[in-house]
């Protein structure tokens, strides 16, 4: 890949968090979500001594002054969110697309609410595009997880089988366009993440994993803000 584009997805209004404020605007140890995000992405190495070369930010339009002031030197565009997080990332998508080489241009999805993402989690990201179409970061389950059906357990699938999704999700940037352009053509799309779309409309290129950790976690409720807190309190340089 001669080119690798971050997009950071902050288009959401986080009601389920509660606060006045979108979630990627509070504060975690004295900076806002998405500004540890575009840190991360902006000071992230690569194997052939580049990094990412370009960063795009999805807000919401009542938020994009104050991203501006918040991480404008450091992010190439702003970008309005949609409806949607397949709005959104179709919305940054048609930006990047007009741009660069399709062929030739990674793409690496991730969430505003994942402030802890790692230097070794975007490498090995980048890493792996430069060998498969999309890629996945998750983590191995240490639960057991249940099939329920009407308050029944219906199925215990084989936990070894099972990760928990996270983020970046990373792909050549033809493989997925051309999969968000089927599900906008598809009447009976139901958004899902940039993975579950290229399972669903490209089933014959396979979503490969890199692995993820247990600090990147997504800040969803207020006690996941303390959590957030107590592990950058802690963070060391990761070596896996």
């Amino acid at each position: 890949m001669k080119r690798m584009v971050a997009v950071i997805l902050g288009g959401g209004t986080g009601t389920r968090f509660g606060a006045a404020l979108p979630k990627q605007l509070l504060t975690l140890n004295g900076k806002t979500l998405v500004e540890h995000c575009v840190a991360a992405f902006a000071d992230a190495p690569r194997a052939d001594g580049a990094g990412i070369d370009e960063i795009l930010l999805v807000m919401p339009p009542a938020y994009h002054d104050e991203a501006k002031r918040l991480v404008g030197d450091q992010v190439s565009a702003i970008i309005t969110g949609g409806a949607a997080r397949s709005d959104s990332v179709r919305n940054a998508l048609a930006y990047v697309g007009l741009r660069y080489d399709k062929a030739d241009t990674g793409v690496l999805i991730h969430d505003a609410a994942r402030p802890l993402v790692t230097q070794r989690i975007i490498a090995d990201c980048m890493e792996a595009l430069r060998e498969h179409e999309a890629i996945g970061t998750a983590v191995p389950t240490s639960d057991t997880i249940l099939t329920v059906e009407n308050g029944v357990i219906a199925h215990v699938p084989p936990r070894e089988t099972l990760y928990r999704a996270q983020t970046p999700q990373c792909f050549r940037l033809e493989t997925i366009l051309r999969a968000h352009a089927l599900a906008a053509a598809d009447p009976a799309f139901q958004p899902t993440d940039d993975c579950g779309v290229v399972l669903r409309y490209l089933p014959d290129v396979p979503v490969h994993i890199v692995s993820g950790s247990e600090s990147n976690i997504k800040i969803t409720y207020p006690t996941d803000l303390a959590v957030a807190e107590a592990l950058l309190s802690r963070r060391r340089p990761e070596k896996s």
